[in-house]
C-alpha cells in the first residue's frame, strides 16, 4: 500500500502557500516585520520561514525602471477596469494605510483573466522608481482571481501644491485614525477617480513589497504621475509606527526580467 505521507505533505504545503497570499494582500495581516532596524527589509527572509522569499526570491519587488531598457510591446492593449461604488473602511496596520473594500468594489481583466479589487494602500516615498526617481508617495491596487494569483495596479505621486482629489475624500477619515489596527467606517466610496484611462504603463512581473514576498505578482505601474500634497503625506504619516515611517522597500534586482511597455501614443 502506498503512503499516504507525501501527498498530505504537498496538500499541507498548498494551502500554506495559498493562505500565505490571501493573508499577504490583506491590510489586516499581523505585521511581524518593519522598515529599520533588526527587522527592517534587509532581514526580512530571516524572520520567519513563509519570509523566505524576501532573501532568496529572483522576482522581487519594487524595482528601479530604466526606460531604455523596457520593450516596447505591441501585444499590450490599453488597461481594462471597472470599478463601482461599495462599502469600504479606512484601515491602519501600522506600516500602512488603506482601504478595504467589504464587497467586490470591481474587475481588472489582464490577458482576459479576471482579478477583482480587494484593497487598496499607500508607501511613503514610492518603492518603483523611474530612471532612479524616487517620488513622494505610491498607491497600490490589489486585484485577487478566483484562482488566487494576484495583479496589482500602481500609481506614483509627485508632491505639489495640488491636492489628490481622491484622498481629498479620505481626509477627514484620516485624521481620526488611530495607531496599529485602528479603522475607520467610510461608508459606500467611490473610487472613480483611481480609474482614469492611463495612455501609457509599465508592466512586469515581480513579488508583493510586504513580507512574505510571495512571487508571481502581475505588476502594472502607471506611466501617468499622479499630485499629492504636502498635507497629505503628511496625514497619512502620522498613524503609522515610528519604525515604519519611510515604509517602501528598496528596489530589487531585475535577475534579467523583462519591463514591459505599452504607449499608445507611439507608433
Amino acid at each position: 500500500m502506498l503512503s499516504m505521507a507525501p501527498r498530505v505533505s504537498f496538500v499541507v504545503f498548498a494551502l500554506s502557500l495559498l493562505l500565505g497570499i490571501a493573508s499577504a494582500i490583506d491590510v489586516y495581516r499581523e505585521m511581524g516585520f518593519s522598515y529599520s532596524g533588526t527587522d527592517g527589509p534587509n532581514n526580512w527572509g530571516k524572520l520567519d520561514p513563509t519570509f523566505s522569499p524576501c532573501s532568496v526570491g529572483k522576482r522581487q519587488s519594487p524595482i528601479d525602471i530604466r526606460k531604455n531598457l523596457t520593450v516596447h510591446n505591441k501585444q499590450l492593449k490599453s488597461l481594462s477596469r471597472v470599478y463601482k461604488p461599495v462599502n469600504a473602511t479606512l484601515v491602519n496596520k501600522g506600516y500602512s494605510v488603506g482601504v478595504r473594500f467589504e464587497e467586490s468594489a470591481g474587475d481588472l481583466w489582464i490577458d482576459g483573466k479576471s482579478y477583482k479589487l480587494k484593497q487598496i494602500h499607500w508607501h511613503l516615498p514610492s518603492e518603483h522608481r523611474i530612471d532612479g526617481q524616487e517620488f513622494a508617495a505610491e498607491l497600490h491596487m490589489v486585484h485577487l482571481a478566483p484562482d488566487n494569483s494576484t495583479a496589482v495596479v500602481a500609481v506614483l505621486y509627485q508632491e505639489a501644491n495640488a491636492a489628490d482629489p481622491f484622498i481629498c475624500k479620505l481626509m477627514g477619515a484620516i485624521n481620526k485614525l488611530g495607531k496599529e489596527n485602528s479603522e475607520v467606517p467610510l461608508g459606500t466610496l467611490s473610487i472613480n477617480e483611481l480609474n482614469r484611462k492611463s495612455s501609457k504603463y509599465y508592466k512586469y512581473v515581480g513579488s508583493l513589497t510586504t513580507p512574505p514576498c510571495t512571487e508571481d505578482i502581475k505588476w502594472s505601474i502607471l506611466g501617468k504621475v499622479m499630485s499629492i500634497s504636502k498635507e497629505q503625506i503628511a496625514a497619512m504619516d502620522s498613524p503609522l509606527n515610528s519604525n515604519c515611517k519611510r515604509n517602501a522597500r528598496p528596489c530589487q534586482p531585475l535577475n534579467g526580467r523583462e519591463v514591459d511597455l505599452y504607449d499608445e501614443l507611439s507608433c
